[in-house]
């Protein structure tokens, strides 16, 4: 009996040291993760971290109110470059497409004929020219000869009147001279404003000017740009109403004249334009009223007749 109990003593003596065996690695891997965690979470200097606060202040302001309306681009300046008198084109002398210089030549017209009409009326000058100078002296010689009564006095009002009319002669020859040098000057086709070239609408030996100013070509000056677009007229009047009543306030004049212009491909262009004018008058079959703004091109990114969106 007493062996029975040295053993079943010894059993479970055995059986509690093996489970404390077992439980010591579990606790020394729980007490590790502790200490290893406490080591992450507390700060080197000891102490907890200030907590984050975040902070947004709240004050009014003006926010602007943007409209985004349809536009269509338009040249500043458009010049139809014509035949001014009749004649053969004997030559084309600028690139298409290129950017002219006001003044420059851009076509030649035969001016053969042109010239001759000049020297006729050089000719023609100078015979007035000569009767004006016998007709003069005629007049000064007869004058003192008619205080001596030497001639009658019809004799010299005659010679008078011949001076007279030489001087007109003069004056219509000199008149006729002039106009045969424009239309010299005319022969020569030059751009008259600034901008881009189209293309050429009459080619090299073509009769220009017959009957009619023969269209030649197009200028366009493309810098600055006009955009054109549109407003309802039911807008402009709820617009105004809020305004009148205090809804709404109206922008300062630098802000209230800057526009802004999408392009078709979706991108807004760099450049910020400026009101020019609203029209006074309602489109009565739109209902719309017409606006223009100016927007600087010195790319030339910007081409007439463009499709736009004004903001």
């Amino acid at each position: 009996m007493a062996a029975l109990k040295s053993k079943v003593s010894l059993s479970v003596t055995f059986g509690a040291c093996r489970a404390a065996l077992l439980a010591l690695p579990v606790a020394l891997a729980l007490a590790g993760c502790g200490a290893k965690s406490d080591q992450q979470g507390r700060p080197s200097g000891g102490g907890m971290p200030p907590p984050e606060v975040g902070v947004v202040t709240v004050a009014p302001s003006t926010v602007g109110l943007i409209t985004e309306l349809p536009g269509r681009l338009e040249a500043s300046r458009v010049a139809q470059v014509r035949a001014r008198v009749a004649g053969i084109l004997q030559k084309r002398l600028f690139r298409e497409g290129s950017d002219v210089k006001a003044g420059q030549l851009l076509f030649e017209i035969d001016s053969a004929p042109y010239r001759a009409s000049v020297a006729s009326a050089e000719a023609s000058l100078a015979r007035a020219q000569a009767n004006l100078t016998q007709a003069t002296a005629q007049a000064e010689r007869y004058k003192p000869l008619v205080e001596a009564n030497a001639v009658s006095k019809q004799d010299y009002v005659n010679a008078v009147a011949a001076r007279n009319l030489a001087e007109a002669d003069v004056a219509a020859a000199r008149a006729a001279l002039q106009t045969t040098q424009i239309n010299l000057g005319y022969a020569s086709v030059t751009a008259p404003i600034s901008g881009r070239i189209g293309r050429a609408l009459v080619t090299e030996g073509a009769l220009v000017g017959q009957g009619e100013a023969t269209h030649l070509a197009v200028v366009q000056q493309i810098d600055p740009m006009y955009v054109n677009f549109t407003q309802s007229a039911g807008e402009v009047l709820r617009l105004r109403k809020a305004i009148k009543s205090g809804k709404l306030k109206r922008a300062s004049a630098s802000d209230s004249a800057r526009v802004r212009v999408v392009l078709e491909d979706g991108t807004q262009y760099p450049k910020a334009g400026k009101l020019l004018f609203a029209d006074l008058t309602v489109d009565p079959t739109s209902a719309q009223i017409m606006l223009r703004a100016e927007l600087p091109n010195p790319e030339g990114l910007l081409l007439p007749g463009m499709y736009v969106r004004v903001r």
